[in-house]
């Protein structure tokens, strides 16, 4: 019977010796710092998300916007749009204001200066991107 052997190295004395770099590892595009715009590793991953860079993108162009209008104009469901506002209101994106209209509950978000800052450093980064890639 022959042992299975492991793909991950055990220690520092086995990386030498064969052993492959890690699928999952990143590589700076074109030789960029993650720190500096236009790299890919850049990017702000809790807006990169479709559906919470749709909400911020809403609420940069209106001042609030209702629970309802945001679950309207992204058209997703109540739990979804929830789930991904909560994350961008945790992170300090977004404000989320309840209040009461008669007996009908009523709930706002708003974009916050620390979340207009992140979608402006996100919008540059793919713009730096995207000129990188067209001038090949």
């Amino acid at each position: 019977m022959v042992a299975k052997q492991s793909a991950v190295p055990k220690d520092d004395a086995d990386r030498g010796r064969g052993a492959r770099k890690p699928a999952h590892a990143l590589t700076p595009v074109r030789g960029r710092s993650p720190d500096e715009p236009g790299s890919a590793l850049a990017l702000d991953r809790l807006i990169h998300e479709r559906m919470r860079l749709g909400i911020v993108s809403a609420l940069a162009v209106n001042e609030r916007l209702s629970f309802n209008d945001l679950k309207a104009l992204l058209e997703t469901t109540d739990g979804n749009l929830s789930v991904h506002a909560r994350k961008l209101e945790e992170a300090g994106y977004v404000t989320c204001t309840k209040t009461f209209e008669g007996r009908m509950p009523r709930t706002q978000y708003a974009l916050t200066a620390a979340g207009r800052r992140a979608l402006e450093r996100y919008l540059g980064h793919m713009e730096a991107l995207i000129r990188a890639t067209r001038e090949g």
